[in-house]
């Protein structure tokens, strides 16, 4: 926990007050427990006299309109625009990062001061985007924010996305991913040495959010790990990983195995080769998963969508661009064109139009 400051902030909630004068945060697996004046490790959250408040409630490292398949979400909307932000802070302590100079921000100066939950959902119907993300560090520790804006989304018809470790509470998650209809979960490994040792935290709870969201909620989710040589990456952790997945969250969750770059804290660790990428998703379909990709390489067959029944291409993906189209309505769901095997997912008739652009937003209002 951080030395003692002067905090303000937005009245936070997930706390108790301990015996011995202390708060405990009750947010995230890591019950931070704070005297006043403390911050939690995830530093925006800390104790203001005598209650934890959130420092970064309204305040945005910036806003930039992404194509979905960056999240990466492959099955929900595809082709569309979705409005993503981020805060500053991480309950997590990943030492690859790639985004550690907002997660692992202790500046706030750089932060917008006025992106109200309306202002979002209105620059979100401004620019066309179909849903927002809260993506570039993890939302679960800028809850309340996220919930208010998710709110004042659904409002304007806008859905909400969710790119997150999935490290919270069964106590905060319900009211976390009521507020989302997709998620992206960051599975960083299936090792508990790996989440301690290079994140700072366990894989359990993470399993645990993961089993919550296929058993009590309509969410729509799909994993992502990022593979670094050496670490998470052997034969052996994969079929483990994978053979859970199927047997726990069933066959249709899409799982992207994404290449690590040198970053943050690992820059001597190299980079992960396509060849380990390949051989994963190999692991991944053998084990019966229907929908596994490969990202961050220009890798075509391995970012596009096939068919499990008929090995039809359904969608073709060259980085964000997309190109065959196969997807056809099949009452209320989607099918593949050539067999009409349903298709796991949130689809339209036809593809968003967005591309690869990203356009960034200079001015909320």
């Amino acid at each position: 926990m951080a030395k003692t400051l002067d905090i303000t902030g937005t009245s936070g909630r997930y706390w108790h007050p301990l015996s011995d004068g202390r708060l405990q945060c009750d947010l995230c697996p890591r019950f931070c427990k704070l005297r006043d004046g403390q911050r939690g490790l995830c530093f925006v959250r800390g104790r203001a006299n005598d209650e934890l408040v959130l420092t970064t409630y309204g305040r945005s490292s910036g806003f930039c309109v992404d194509p979905i398949e960056k999240k990466p979400l492959n099955h929900f909307l595809p082709g569309t625009p979705v409005l993503s932000f981020g805060t500053a802070g991480c309950n997590l302590a990943c030492k690859f990062c790639q985004n550690w100079d907002i997660s692992k921000s202790r500046e706030f100066d750089r932060l917008q001061a006025s992106a109200t939950p309306g202002a979002i959902a209105e620059a979100a119907v401004q620019t066309g985007s179909r849903s927002v993300a809260y993506t570039y560090n993890d939302p679960v520790i800028f809850l309340e924010y996220a919930v208010d804006v998710a709110q004042a989304c659904r409002e304007r018809d806008v859905k909400n996305v969710a790119v997150t470790a999935g490290y919270i509470t069964e106590q905060a998650r319900e009211e976390f991913f009521r507020s989302m209809d997709a998620a992206n979960i960051d599975l960083k490994a299936f090792t508990d040495r790996f989440y301690w040792k290079i994140c700072g935290g366990h894989l359990q709870p993470v399993l645990d959010t993961l089993l919550y969201l296929k058993n009590e909620t309509e969410v729509w989710f799909e994993l992502t790990t990022l593979l670094i040589p050496g670490e998470n990456d052997s034969q052996a952790e994969i079929e483990a990983m994978t053979q859970w997945i199927m047997e726990k969250l069933g066959p249709d969750v899409p799982l992207h195995f994404t290449a690590f770059h040198p970053d943050w804290k690992m820059n001597d660790t190299p980079s992960t080769p396509q060849t380990t990428l390949t051989r994963s998703r190999d692991i991944a379909l053998r084990a019966g998963l229907h929908y596994v990709y490969t990202g961050n390489v220009h890798d075509f067959k391995g970012s596009s969508t096939y068919c499990h029944n008929c090995g039809e291409i359904l969608i073709g993906r060259d980085w964000y661009e997309l190109s065959t189209w196969n997807v056809v309505r099949a009452g209320t769901r989607s099918a593949c064109k050539n067999c009409g095997t349903v298709i796991a997912g949130i689809f339209e008739e036809q593809p968003g139009t967005w591309g690869s652009r990203r356009q960034p937003i200079l001015s909320m209002g």
